[in-house]
């Protein structure tokens, strides 16, 4: 069952050879013997590329669900005598992920010796339960409620822009200017365009006109430090800027929102305790975040 699902999941016999730790000709045999266990094809073989049957599909989806079941069964084993061990498949935004949680793995592996790691960075909303992950950090203003999840830490979004821009264009001193200006805009953005401030007056909200859009914060920090405009980010990315002077934030009487950053994962009876210790371990790590220290204690 791994074999056969090893050879689906990288599409070619070939490909299943590193899943799988088995030659080519061992990968094929396998799945040849498991077809003739079964009476029944369950790949369409070309030169070209392989396909499920339709007999492939269903006991493909079955397999997958039992190998699960097996792997969390020894979860539960190895949780009573305490060693945590499995594959971790975990989800993370690309930018935090490889400011604040890159340098985490390397210490989390070398505690959990047992256990390997599936890192994958995305700034889409990743479905937990559908795409089969063990945990995901997510930025938002609230966790899935469908879903376990706990608190890591807490970002604010900034505005802000370099020195050059504002000697060149004028600092806005509220909201409503910001139609004035060269907008560097996040293309996930919830709320897309229309930016909310709280002001000492209340909310205020402001449809800006973005000169750029990006679908990443790094590349909108980089064009914010190129002087290409106003950049709204989360203090996570742009902090070493404010500090440095090469980014100054504006309007400070005026809050953008903030978010929660949050360990989420699926709801299980019995949570396997390879998920739990990665839990308490980004809880720990994350407890006097980076961007929320002093810059004496940063250095």
């Amino acid at each position: 069952m791994k074999t056969f699902v090893a050879v689906v999941e990288a599409g070619s016999f070939v490909g299943a050879m590193d899943a799988s730790g088995l030659s080519k000709p061992a990968v094929s045999r396998q799945v040849n013997e498991l077809e003739a266990h079964l009476g029944t094809r369950l790949l369409q073989r070309t030169t070209r590329r392989l396909s499920l049957t339709g007999e492939g599909q269903t006991y493909f989806q079955r397999c997958k669900e039992i190998l699960l079941a097996v792997q969390e069964a020894d979860a539960e084993v190895a949780s009573s005598i305490g060693q945590a061990h499995g594959r971790l498949r975990i989800g993370a935004p690309q930018t935090f992920g490889a400011l604040h949680l890159a340098a985490l793995w390397g210490r989390f592996a070398a505690e959990n010796p047992q256990v390997t790691l599936d890192i994958i960075l995305s700034d889409r909303v990743i479905d937990v339960v559908e795409e089969g992950y063990d945990l995901v950090v997510r930025i938002a203003r609230m966790p899935d409620s469908n879903l376990i999840s706990r608190t890591l830490a807490r970002t604010r979004m900034v505005l802000c822009a370099s020195p050059a821009y504002l000697r060149n264009h004028g600092t806005p001193v509220s909201p409503d200017e910001l139609v004035r200006h060269d907008i560097i805009s996040y293309s996930y953005w919830s709320s897309g365009d229309v930016w909310s401030f709280q002001g000492p007056e209340g909310e205020l909200t402001v449809r800006t006109r973005p000169r750029i859009h990006a679908n990443n914060g790094d590349t909108c920090r980089a064009a914010a430090l190129a002087h290409q405009g106003i950049v709204m980010q989360p203090d996570f990315l742009v902090y070493e800027d404010l500090r440095a002077g090469t980014l100054i934030e504006l309007m400070p009487q005026f809050k953008a929102v903030e978010l929660g950053i949050f360990a989420v994962y699926p709801t299980r009876k019995q949570l396997p305790l390879k998920v739990r210790r990665l839990v308490d371990f980004l809880v720990e790590a994350l407890q006097i975040p980076p961007w929320q220290q002093s810059s004496s204690d940063a250095t």
